[in-house]
């Protein structure tokens, strides 16, 4: 469960940093970045951002065996929101193979909007934990490219190569 877990959390979250420099360097307004929406009713890029780094430190730290530390403060800039992200990487640098040894099977309960979930740590990470990463993840980048920010694909997986 470790290797399915922190090393991605450990390589998305990177990119995410990288894609948050992207935008800083790109000579838009920060504050107007913050605020975008992809649609009315969806979350601001901070949001997006804040909850897929919550999203990490959400999955992990139950497959650890551990209770989700607190956040901190929301990330009402870009330099909250890089902190935000080091804060997740620095948790999960700490975790260890021997702390997931029996996390397949470990019960990891979190709150999805109004309902509580209880599941087994394999489908709490495959069912649960990284699609909804991954839908904030792929949210804050869309928004970045919708505002204007220079992104391609390989920023957002750092595989390909155009």
């Amino acid at each position: 469960m470790y290797a399915s877990s922190v090393p991605v959390f450990q390589r998305y979250l990177r990119q995410l940093a990288q894609m948050l420099e992207r935008a800083e360097a790109s000579g838009l307004d920060p504050q107007r970045l913050l605020q975008a929406r992809l649609a009315p009713d969806m979350l601001p890029l901070s949001l997006q951002v804040e909850i897929a780094t919550n999203f990490a430190v959400r999955a992990c730290a139950p497959l650890a065996g551990l209770e989700v530390p607190p956040f901190g403060e929301p990330g009402h800039s870009f330099a909250a929101l890089h902190a935000r992200i080091d804060r997740a990487q620095q948790f999960l640098a700490a975790l260890s193979p021997k702390q997931m040894a029996d996390a397949a099977q470990r019960i990891c309960t979190d709150q999805a909007g109004q309902a509580t979930l209880a599941l087994p740590g394999e489908v709490f990470l495959s069912q649960y934990a990284l699609p909804n990463f991954f839908f904030h993840l792929s949210s804050a980048y869309a928004i970045l490219r919708q505002q204007g920010v220079p992104l391609g694909k390989a920023d957002f997986d750092d595989w390909h190569v155009y």
